[in-house]
């Protein structure tokens, strides 16, 4: 929840006055009155209605009836039999891809639900397996336009006006399509708040609605009959990733809950001064349940990293700006953007970050709200039980799990292992045995967990592009020290850590990174480097394997 905080720096004179409510642009198309917003009434309703449809949707043992559950299955079943019969024995790498690939064929002929699917997936680096990751890349680009007079139908039905009654041009070309919608530029007719400005109109493909309920109730029903028979699922098991999916996808279904998130976070952005992000203001009137106008920005794509240099920005900054702004909006505000990749963000000529697409924002209540800023502060003091607990408290852990148990079964008081240092089936065989681990312990991924992940995997590949010469220890001191000088007093309130005696200690980050606890300093190259050496040792391993044992097959 976003808190109210009274001492708002008033906007100078020479900008939008409404940027008391929110980290938007300097001078926007219309002013942002939360209290004129008509729209805004029903969100708690909808919020409350969409919580309660999940669990329904999503519950074990009903069969779901007609032609899509013979579709869905025929398909899936279809990948992972050939699988079977022809890629499963080529082992290791080889034989994920191979999986990979099926199943994301057969995500782009199920559709919209499960090119959504593929689509979290693609930006789940470090959550699932590369080879996944990789492979459901392709289905970020591979969804065609509606038809303009399907999108016509949609915008004039839900506004209740003619589309020339409310804008003056209209492309009938989207400048993007994507699983549930697609967006085309405009400009609004001049009797509107905003006349004659271009704005983004975000239009939800008709039936969509329909078909994700008949789809996750498919889905639900397959997942449990995964469990173990593919190589793809690791903690992430695929009944908790259709409860993930289901209780995201779901809120995107309904593009006033989008409109909320943008000005939730936007209110979060400024109450922490994080100027560097702009966010575009939603239309005062102009949203609907399949219809979303909003304020046009422009800039350089995240991924445009030339572009972005030649401009003079300081991509260090960006990074920087990336980092802090995320972990802020989470461990004090408890509400962040939960769908970071580079087609999300576009970096403007002056340095600022903005911010597109909040159909999937984490909201944490109060307690994992805590739990995350114990998660955050517990890693930069090395207490590595303070960091059990939060994740217990997110909701990764059963709640009476043992923590001094987990703490001595998977040796975390000792230095971990040199993955660089080790033989490919030593370290399979660790990975193994953590896993087993966790699993053994009831570990699972709960939504706002992955999300934060998902997230924190994008700012890792943004660090790579944009700032590989960073030093990750200089900056996780610089965070810490942000953090301890900001927020001081809610430290000293909710961990008991006076901001005084706050002290940095990095040996348990140095360890998740597996590197030497001496090392002074390590960049993001230093650190591609070890990742790369461990991806080459693994792949020979695998081809070494496969040349020594070419009729094998796993089992």
């Amino acid at each position: 929840m976003v808190s109210a905080v009274p001492d708002l720096v008033t906007p100078a004179d020479d900008v939008s006055p409404d940027l008391v409510h929110g980290a938007f642009s300097d001078h926007g198309p219309w002013q942002v009155d939360p209290d004129a917003m008509p729209w805004r009434s029903v969100v708690p309703t909808i919020r409350q209605t969409i919580a309660a449809q999940v669990p329904e949707l999503i519950a074990p043992g009903r069969i779901p009836a007609g032609s899509r559950f013979v579709e869905v299955v025929g398909r899936v079943g279809g990948a992972l039999a050939l699988w079977t019969a022809t890629g499963r024995r080529k082992g290791g790498s080889a034989s994920t891809a191979d999986l990979s690939r099926r199943l994301r064929l057969a995500a782009e002929i199920l559709g919209p639900t499960f090119i959504k699917l593929g689509q979290i997936i693609s930006s789940g680096q470090g959550v699932f397996p590369k080879e996944l990751v990789d492979e459901f890349v392709k289905c970020r680009d591979q969804v065609p336009a509606e038809p303009f007079d399907v999108v016509r139908q949609v915008v004039e039905r839900d506004l209740g006006r003619r589309l020339e009654d409310v804008f003056v041009e209209f492309d009938r070309k989207p400048l993007a399509a994507a699983s549930i919608a697609q967006v085309h530029r405009a400009v609004l007719a001049d009797d509107l708040a905003g006349g004659g400005r271009e704005v983004v109109v975000k239009v939800q493909r008709p039936r969509v609605s329909e078909l994700v309920h008949q789809d996750i109730r498919v889905m639900a029903w397959v997942a449990p009959y995964l469990i173990g028979r593919i190589p793809v699922s690791s903690l992430a098991n695929p009944p908790a990733l259709v409860e993930v999916f289901a209780e995201t996808i779901t809120e995107e279904l309904d593009f006033r809950l989008e409109a909320q998130n943008m000005l939730d976070v936007a209110r979060s952005l400024r109450e922490l001064n994080q100027t560097a992000y702009v966010i575009p203001r939603p239309h005062p009137t102009l949203v609907t349940r399949r219809v979303l106008v909003m304020e046009r920005l422009s800039g350089f794509s995240f991924d445009d990293v030339d572009g972005i240099t030649e401009a003079g920005v300081d991509t260090h900054a960006i990074v920087r700006t990336s980092m802090i702004g995320f972990l802020e909006g989470a461990m004090i505000h408890g509400v962040f953007h939960g769908d970071l990749h580079g087609g999300n963000l576009f970096v403007q000529p002056d340095g600022r970050t903005a911010l597109f697409d909040f159909g999937i924002t984490g909201r944490l209540t109060e307690p994992k709200r805590q739990a995350f800023l114990r998660l955050l502060m517990s890693g930069m003091m090395s207490d590595v039980k303070g960091q059990l607990a939060a994740i217990r408290d997110l909701g990764a852990l059963p709640p009476d799990t043992d923590l001094d148990q987990v703490f001595d079964d998977l040796g975390l008081s000792e230095a971990p292992l040199d993955p660089t240092q080790l033989t490919p089936d030593e370290l399979i065989t660790e990975l193994q045995k953590f896993v087993k681990q966790l699993l053994g312990y009831g570990a699972r991924l709960p939504k706002e967990l992955m999300l934060f992940v998902k997230n924190l995997m994008f700012v890792d590949a943004a660090i790579g592009a944009l700032a590989p010469d960073l030093d990750l220890f200089g900056e996780v001191t610089h965070i810490a020290t942000h953090f301890a000088t900001n927020h001081g007093q809610r430290l000293v309130n909710e961990m008991g850590v006076a901001s005084g005696s706050f002290e940095v200690d990095l040996t348990s980050f140095k360890d998740s990174l597996g590197v030497d606890r001496s090392l002074d300093q390590v960049t993001y190259a230093d650190l591609q480097a070890r990742r790369e050496l461990i991806g080459r040792r693994m792949s020979d391993h695998h081809s070494e394997q496969k040349r020594r044992f070419p009729f094998s097959r796993r089992r």
